[in-house]
């Protein structure tokens, strides 16, 4: 699909990932862009609408897409870490993430197949949907695997969703990447990409229909280990 002229909408725009996404888009001329977050008066990106929307809440997804009913571009950026271990950490954290990063990215998704499969018209790739993943859907790390859980099942999630919106000519990208230099990754200390370069690179994707993106090296160093024994990934030191 083009850009330019489409009608897009970012999940957790306020900040981060998400802000760069909004900013590109409007920047690459697409005709509307619903910038969204749990608190809306927090997005401060030029030229795009926004919108309240909590992935958790389901009233909340459902009152976004009666607005947002002009939808070709769906970005499912927003997403939390709450740092947990699986053994030691609260339940209720790593519900957290699995209720955001797993749960709340396919309402959405549910929510807005409907109106991607009325805008695109049948055509294929007229309409296409994001979904931001992490090298962590593939790998774990001490102190944040409550995360990498989550982001495992919302890979394997989005890899289904591919297929099911196949008919309908919605393509779906799955976009990795390590470390951004964003709030999440505060105190962070290695290598980070720029955030706007990992939207550059996701757009960019999203117009040649490109399944699945690898922002940085990160994602792919530990994308191409899974083809390795587990022994050779764990028991290096990670490009991290």
């Amino acid at each position: 699909m083009e850009i330019a002229g489409s009608v897009a909408l970012v999940t957790g725009t306020n900040r981060g990932i998400g802000r760069r996404f909004a900013e590109q888009l409007v920047e690459r001329g697409a005709a509307k862009v619903y910038a969204t977050a749990r608190r809306p008066e927090l997005v401060d990106v030029p030229g795009v609408e926004t919108l309240r929307l909590d992935i958790t809440d389901p009233s909340s997804i459902a009152a976004a897409a009666a607005v947002a009913q002009d939808v070709t571009l769906l970005v499912n950026n927003a997403g939390i870490s709450t740092h947990t271990s699986l053994l030691t950490s609260p339940m209720e954290d790593i519900r957290r993430e699995m209720d955001t990063h797993f749960y709340g990215t396919l309402q959405v998704i549910r929510a807005f197949a409907p109106i991607l499969a009325r805008t695109g018209a049948g055509v294929s790739g007229a309409t296409a949907i994001v979904d931001v993943h992490s090298a962590l859907s593939w790998f774990v790390y001490p102190g944040a695997n409550g995360y990498a859980a989550a982001k495992a099942a919302e890979w394997s999630m989005t890899n289904g969703v591919r297929m099911e919106l196949q008919e309908q000519g919605t393509s779906v990208q799955g976009l990795h990447l390590g470390a951004a230099d964003t709030d999440i990754m505060a105190g962070y200390e290695g290598p980070m990409i720029d955030p706007a370069d990992v939207a550059r690179q996701s757009l960019d994707g999203v117009e040649r229909d490109a399944m699945e993106v690898l922002a940085d090296d990160w994602s792919r160093f530990v994308k191409a280990a899974l083809a390795k024994d587990p022994s050779e990934l764990y028991g290096q030191p990670l490009p991290i």
